[in-house]
């Protein structure tokens, strides 16, 4: 599991419950490079993998900047980034991966909350290329996160907050407006607003919609699940598996560790190639395209009696 060396350089707070962590290489190289709001998995000290975005100008080539709400209620990583991760530490991180894409043309990002972090990386990118058809919604119960962050969008007026605790959150529907072309829409932030924006973008054109979440989805029993035999081309290794289990649990049983981090479907850590057979796809992450070669083993099954893995 490949992970590059990292020294915390700062961990402040960075608005309500949100904590603000700067990744340096230790020796003062660059970073792998990475695209606007790209995903990094934290190693944390306890063993866990946590999945967080990027929100920093990928231009930026020396530091990686991650925003953490610490969530009560949550699995814990969150708590442990706080209450133990400071400036001094080192700390695992995966290569970037993912990000909000971004093409020619307008762009509107709705943000809820913590949610705002890709979104201060992509608008980052589009104003450095002096790109500035674009718009940020920033909506929050009481002062937004990453206040000094958003202060320049704020000015320029490419940014707009909205507090859920003096009004209602505003209609998705009316902010985003008529489907249109040379527009693309992206959305992250808790269940209820990516299911609103869902419902807001139904007419617009799939490939102009881009939704990332907090929480995976709950995925209902697959009525057509069947048993399959899992092959790893490069190991040789074959194992049966059962027609509830999952390529990742099938692999976890088997001793073999791959990254993983939602075990939803929703943060691409466990990514794969698959090489011959039929996968069941359930995830909210790769393309059509993507499917064509990768799944992503948390919540992939087989359609065939025989799945074979580039692994």
């Amino acid at each position: 599991m490949r992970a590059i060396r990292t020294r915390v350089a700062e961990a402040a707070a960075a608005g309500t419950g949100v904590k603000r962590f700067v990744l340096e290489d230790p020796d003062g190289w660059e970073l792998p490079p990475f695209r606007p709001g790209g995903h990094v998995d934290l190693h944390l000290p306890d063993g866990s993998l946590r999945t967080y975005s990027l929100c920093n100008d990928p231009a930026e080539q020396t530091r990686y900047v991650v925003a953490v709400k610490r969530e009560a209620d949550g699995r814990g990583g969150s708590i442990l980034l706080h209450d133990t991760v400071t400036a001094g530490m080192e700390i695992g991180v995966s290569l970037p991966r993912g990000g909000v894409p971004l093409a020619a043309g307008r762009h509107v990002f709705v943000a809820g909350g913590i949610g705002v972090t890709p979104f201060l990386s992509a608008a980052a990118s589009l104003q450095r290329e002096g790109r500035g058809d674009f718009e940020l919604h920033v909506i929050s119960r009481g002062p937004p996160p990453l206040a000094a962050e958003l202060e320049p969008f704020l000015r320029s007026g490419h940014a707009r907050l909205y507090d859920t605790t003096t009004a209602r959150r505003p209609d998705l529907s009316a902010l985003l407006g008529a489907a249109t072309t040379g527009t693309a829409l992206s959305c992250c932030g808790p269940l209820a607003l990516t299911e609103a924006f869902e419902q807001a973008t139904r007419d617009w054109a799939p490939e102009a919609v881009h939704v990332e979440r907090f929480v995976a989805p709950e995925l209902p029993p697959d009525p057509d699940a069947r048993p399959y035999r899992l092959v790893l081309a490069r190991s040789g290794r074959e194992m049966d598996v059962g027609p509830a289990v999952s390529v990742l649990d099938a692999l976890l049983h088997a001793g073999i560790e791959i990254p993983h981090s939602c075990c939803g479907g929703i943060c691409g850590a466990c990514r794969v190639d698959w090489l011959e057979g039929r996968p069941v796809h359930r995830d909210r992450v790769l393309s059509p395209a993507e499917r064509q070669h990768a799944l992503m083993a948390c919540v992939a099954f087989s359609a065939e009696d025989r799945l074979v893995l580039d692994l």
